[in-house]
């Protein structure tokens, strides 16, 4: 089969997670044009298969925040401009024998992760080191919406956000789909990273983190971007509007 190597090349960069739509996204950049079934007799055959294929999750309950903040995203998850919004959320990892935790900041713009850390408590401090990783001026952030869960009711994190004047939005109660992005942002982590390696401590957990998110923002393609990664949109974009 011709097209075998560039199947399995893009198969293997992608960290075993694209299936047979994105390869073939994947070949027609590079001036290839085969079909979706054939993409997937090649996987067959080869035994590619895609960490999507076997992933099942269940979800861990919080305690809900009760604060009277309005939802001002309003499911508005699509802005024009970097930094407009900025959503997050938690989500625990395994470590040897215990759960850690780690938590995103996701541009709305681009669906880049700005933010990040990892921990072995989902506290408001957790949140803080996130706030603390992001490479741009905070005050460049608008909105920062997160659901109701208590780790983000703290005035750790009050004082964050009054401090760069970010305004402050809440998911309404039992509105999951109010932070619709986070949720799928976490599903991908669970699917593409956390199930995928044992971390032997914290600090293996934060390196390889720090890894996956480089490859996430810098390689690995959207739909919802037009088949970019997060950085090709955001630089795509940028020309555009100079």
């Amino acid at each position: 089969m011709k097209y075998l190597p560039k199947v399995i090349e893009i198969f293997k960069a992608s960290r075993n997670n694209y299936g047979t739509r994105k390869i073939k996204i994947e070949l027609k950049k590079l001036g290839l044009t085969v079909s979706r079934r054939k993409i997937g007799r090649i996987m067959k055959i080869n035994g590619l298969v895609s960490n999507y294929t076997v992933a099942q999750y269940k979800p861990h309950v919080s305690k809900c925040n009760e604060s009277k903040i309005m939802n001002e995203l309003n499911r508005e998850f699509n802005t024009e401009t970097p930094y407009a919004a900025v959503v997050s959320d938690l989500t625990y990892v395994r470590v040897k024998n215990t759960w850690n935790y780690v938590c995103l900041l996701i541009d709305l713009f681009n669906r880049e992760i700005i933010g990040y850390s990892a921990g072995p408590y989902k506290d408001a401090n957790l949140v803080y080191k996130a706030f603390a990783s992001v490479k741009t001026r905070l005050d460049a952030i608008t909105l920062f919406h997160t659901d109701r869960g208590n780790e983000f009711k703290n005035k750790l994190i009050d004082e964050v956000l009054d401090t760069f004047k970010i305004k402050r939005s809440l998911s309404m109660k039992g509105c999951p789909y109010d932070n619709a992005v986070a949720e799928a942002t976490f599903k991908i982590i669970k699917t593409e990273f956390a199930k995928n390696y044992h971390f032997e401590n914290l600090k293996d957990l934060e390196l390889r983190l720090a890894d996956y998110v480089n490859w996430f923002n810098n390689f690995r393609i959207h739909s919802t971007l037009g088949y970019l990664s997060p950085r090709q949109f955001k630089e795509h974009n940028l020309i555009k509007t100079v």
